[in-house]
């Protein structure tokens, strides 16, 4: 029964109709976040030209609500890149010992530990790649906001000074968007170049079985991220798209020998 279902499914068809909605979707949000794409060029390069290095906060927010279902997608969309695939086993080249600094940024470790900006800055990345794994779900503890600010008294002060309260966010306050533009280009690459996503995924598939990861599944329990019940009023074109290759995704992992 499960290889007649498997005869009849276009999984090509699949792929390439989930492919193009995402890319339409990554267009919409390229815009949105001001990044510029000459005529004719692939939306691999997207993010290489930045006009600015902020967005506001009601911007931002709106781009990642997107952004998270897509990358979601797109990693369903590798798995099933990947059914099927064989990649030869490569030995990983032995690499010339480095030379490390004798001074530390933390403890942990044989060295001298620098106090805190005493040492310059890492230098930001200048690109990434679409992770492969959904992140995890961790305890997250929201702290509570004092609604009662705090009165300093002092010897010599006749009138107790108050301590400024917590600014409140504000939906035009800038943030800074250069994480979100590499994000967005590693989405375009991605996109761009799906076999050579899943012969990422499955090498990490490989070191898994060597136990070189402790995860079991690429894909997290649960929702995938940033996903929204596809039959709600708010659902969008993403979440039913998410759905989809969520599904196929699931289906792909649980029959890895049926290709």
């Amino acid at each position: 029964m499960e290889n007649r279902k498997e005869a009849a499914m276009d999984w090509a068809g699949a792929i390439d109709k989930h492919q193009a909605a995402l890319k339409r979707l990554l267009a919409l949000l390229v815009a949105m976040a001001g990044m510029t794409v000459a005529a004719g060029e692939s939306q691999r390069t997207a993010g290489t030209d930045v006009g600015q290095n902020t967005l506001p906060r009601h911007l931002h927010r709106a781009i990642l609500r997107l952004l998270r279902p897509a990358e979601a997608a797109a990693r369903r969309l590798i798995v099933l890149a990947a059914r099927g695939m064989i990649v030869p086993h490569q030995h990983s080249p032995v690499r010339a010992s480095q030379q490390h600094s004798a001074f530390l940024r933390a403890p942990g470790g044989t060295g001298i530990v620098m106090p805190k900006g005493a040492m310059p800055p890492r230098p930001a990345p200048q690109s990434m790649a679409l992770p492969l794994l959904d992140p995890l779900r961790l305890p997250r503890h929201k702290p509570s906001r004092p609604a009662i600010v705090p009165r300093i008294r002092g010897f010599g002060l006749d009138t107790p000074s108050l301590v400024p309260a917590r600014p409140t966010p504000e939906p035009d306050d800038p943030l800074d968007a250069d994480r979100l533009r590499l994000r967005l280009a590693a989405l375009g690459r991605a996109l761009d170049d799906l076999p050579r996503q899943a012969r990422r995924f499955v090498r990490w598939r490989q070191r898994r079985r060597r136990g070189a990861f402790h995860r079991l599944s690429p894909l997290r329990g649960g929702p995938p991220p940033g996903a929204r019940a596809p039959g709600s009023r708010h659902a969008r074109e993403v979440d039913r798209t998410l759905d989809d290759v969520h599904g196929l995704a699931l289906w792909t992992l649980e029959h890895p020998d049926s290709s």
